[in-house]
């Protein structure tokens, strides 16, 4: 009466080691070399049974095993108990093991994981990108053809902040100002039309406390927004441009409640 073996498929020799571990219910910290090398052994001695081509990698994690179970295995003598005990700082024969294994334990179950998601991803059917550009208002598309985006807008004023900051005095009194966006948007507007209808960016940010340039910043993005305002850069690294776009404005104002 003949008998049926079946050996699960490993990837290396660590993917059989941390097989063996887990079967086993071995503390990956705390291995008992003797047990896992014997297991290991037979394995590979299996395989050989079965004529499985085992990989030379397989044989060189077997003497592994071996040269560290016998570093553990060697006596010690009563005259160097007390050496022995002095040197608690001596490395343990498997501590680059465990650091393999558990490297690996990380790899494999990260593995796992992008597994799952690629069979989640693989129920999800996806659109190709189409233009829809021919849906959307025209006074909408105005806004993709300017040359400066919201980007170079915080970058502005990353500079500017930066240059308030070194010129900011060692004393100052602090006042509460009470002023709305409403408010700030208007005093904006004015300064465009006082100066022809175009400033630069940094005229615009004359207060020195930095919630007045906050405001004044939100103030503008809300202003391009509504269109009422452009900003343009001529060329890299220039400086940025602001051109009023609507004289009448009065309606754009009755429609913000702040």
């Amino acid at each position: 009466m003949s008998y049926e073996v079946k050996l699960d498929a490993f990837s290396g020799p660590l993917d059989l080691l941390l097989h063996l571990i887990h079967r086993l219910e071995i503390d990956i910290y705390d291995i008992p070399m003797s047990e896992l090398t014997e297991q290991y052994i037979d394995h590979i001695h299996a395989m050989q049974t079965l004529e499985l081509n085992e990989a030379s990698e397989y044989l060189v994690m077997a003497a592994t095993l071996l040269a560290i179970k016998s570093r553990m295995l060697i006596p010690i003598n009563e005259g160097e108990i007390d050496t022995a005990e002095l040197e608690v700082d001596e490395a343990d024969p498997r501590e680059e093991l465990v650091a393999r294994l558990i490297e690996y334990k990380k790899y494999k179950e990260a593995a796992v994981q992008l597994q799952e998601l690629e069979t989640e991803r693989g129920q999800v059917f996806t659109k190709a990108p189409s233009d829809l550009s021919e849906f959307m208002p025209d006074e909408q598309m105005v806004l993709f053809d300017q040359n400066v985006n919201v980007y170079d807008m915080l970058s502005a004023f990353q500079k500017l902040m930066r240059r308030k900051q070194l010129r900011k005095p060692l004393s100052t009194r602090v006042a509460r100002q009470e002023i709305s966006v409403k408010d700030q948007m208007r005093s904006v507007v004015n300064i465009l039309k006082s100066s022809g209808g175009r400033v630069m960016f940094t005229q615009l940010f004359e207060a020195d406390d930095k919630p007045m340039l906050v405001l004044t910043f939100l103030t503008l993005l809300e202003l391009m927004k509504r269109q009422i305002v452009i900003v343009e850069q001529q060329n890299n690294f220039d400086d940025l441009s602001v051109l009023l776009q609507k004289e009448d404005i009065d309606d754009e104002f009755e429609q913000i409640t702040e």
